[in-house]
């Protein structure tokens, strides 16, 4: 039975994501409490897959999983897991489990485990570990909050550097207390300041008698313990790193980031900025409860009120002249939707260009002026073709020449407010893809409302 349910798994639509089907006849077995069936459907994940598979389900059944699955819960599944819901498994594992799952893990995962638990958490994981292990994860917690220091491990592979070849490689293969996974051995100087990386392929390459310093990297850059992780993961990403040395305020080498953890700094700070944009905070999560959810929206959309408040205000203004034409009513939502979709179009690649540092103060007016033209370019385009909606359906060659002009006015302003605005709230020290949409969409509803209302009095009336 348990070998025709693993084949089943295996003989899946090949996807990466879990289907329903995998859900099903996990949920089956657990309905069953079959463990041998449901140990079979497991052992072919991945402790990523399992986590969506948690994730995916709910609380009652996440329950019964974790109990049944019992002793072969793995560590890499709880570092993989949403944060939202990482404690109730936490509280479900019994202690004995939880700690044999921790030990497994290096000691950056263990800290990123515990920066999203609560206090009384706090004790249960680290009281599993060994008093070595115990004292770098707390050693990494003294460190501030998304610096370099919470982001590396303490396990480090490292050789002086006199050594040879050949003694770097006995080293390794008489040290049963590596890391699970590494890429570099780093190369220190007597006061253990790192002074270079050498690659595993090119370690295994070179001749025995062949001096270590002579087959360093090139590329190498240490990075200092208190900077910015996302100053760390743009370095990565910029000089394409695998792994870098982490150096304290002596030079002295402290420990090291490898590109799994800079990437998924990256991740996140995408995604970050993703939610930002939209107005929802990062900790959002598919996972989180409807009053969670909805206290961290109200702000937001009670901001977006406040500006179609100023929004409306702009059109009370001419609410004569929209008494006296209907068809201003009629076509000025199309001028403010278009120059909102143009901002936020703008918005968003300041807003991307400002995070890869790729938007600096050297070519700002270049794209400034470029994103002006490319406003006034299909404003000029979309205003044709809006002149000529603006006669045909209402007979009006006024109408389609003034609705046309404010398509040209509010797209060239919603390319330059989609640019400067992000501009400045980063120079002022407010985060551009948390506040900049609100703003954008209120100067292009307020641009767009009052060009085209102006302009109809000015002509039509």
């Amino acid at each position: 039975m348990s070998t025709e349910i693993q084949k089943q798994v295996a003989e899946s639509d090949g996807e990466y994501a879990l289907d329903r089907k995998d859900v099903a006849r996990v949920l089956y077995a657990v309905d069953r409490e079959d463990r041998e069936a449901l140990l079979a459907l497991m052992e072919p994940l991945h402790a990523a897959d399992i986590a969506d598979l948690l994730e995916q389900i709910n609380a009652f059944d996440r329950m019964r999983l974790v109990r049944l699955y019992d002793q072969e819960f793995d560590g890499e599944i709880l570092s993989e897991l949403d944060e939202a819901i990482r404690e109730d498994v936490i509280g479900i594992l019994h202690p004995q489990v939880l700690a044999e799952a921790v030990r497994d893990l290096e000691s950056d995962d263990v800290v990123d485990l515990l920066e999203d638990l609560d206090e009384p958490h706090h004790e249960t994981i680290l009281g599993a570990l060994e008093d070595s292990d115990r004292a770098a994860v707390e050693q990494s917690l003294t460190y501030p909050d998304f610096s370099a220091g919470r982001l590396m491990q303490r396990e480090v592979v490292m050789a002086p550097e006199h050594w040879n070849v050949g003694e770097a490689i006995d080293y390794l293969r008489n040290n049963e207390d590596l890391p699970e996974q590494f890429y570099h051995v780093v190369l220190v100087d007597p006061r253990l300041r790192p002074i270079g990386n050498i690659s595993l392929g090119r370690l295994m390459s070179s001749r025995r008698e062949v001096l270590m310093k002579s087959i360093v990297e090139e590329t190498f850059q240490t990075i200092p313990v208190m900077q910015d992780e996302g100053e760390v993961a743009y370095a990565f990403n910029q000089y394409h790193l695998i792994s870098a040395p982490v150096v304290d305020e002596n030079e002295r080498l402290v420990g090291v980031i490898t590109i799994d953890d800079a990437m998924a700094v990256l991740d996140e700070e995408n995604e970050e900025d993703i939610l930002r944009l939209a107005g929802v905070q990062e900790e959002s999560s598919l996972s989180d409860r409807v009053i969670d959810t909805t206290k961290r929206r109200f702000p937001w959309l009670a901001v977006n009120l406040v500006t179609s408040v100023l929004a409306s205000l702009v059109i009370a203004q001419f609410e004569d002249a929209i008494g006296q034409l209907v068809a201003l009513a009629v076509l000025m939502p199309i001028v403010a939707s278009m120059g909102g979709n143009a901002g936020t179009q703008s918005l968003t690649v300041a807003v991307r260009a400002l995070a890869t540092k790729d938007l600096t103060g050297a070519n700002l007016w270049r794209v400034v002026r470029r994103e002006v033209s490319v406003g006034a370019v299909n404003g000029v385009i979309f205003a044709v073709i809006m002149g000529i909606v603006g006669v045909v359906w209402f007979g009006s060659p006024a109408l389609g020449a003034v609705i046309a002009a404010a398509m040209v006015i509010n797209l060239v302003v919603a390319g330059l407010a989609g640019i400067a605005i992000p501009v400045v709230l980063e120079k002022a020290g407010v985060d551009p893809a948390l506040a900049s949409g609100a703003f954008v969409t209120t100067v292009t509803d307020v641009v767009g409302f009052f060009a085209f209302l102006g302009l109809a009095v000015l002509v039509l009336l």
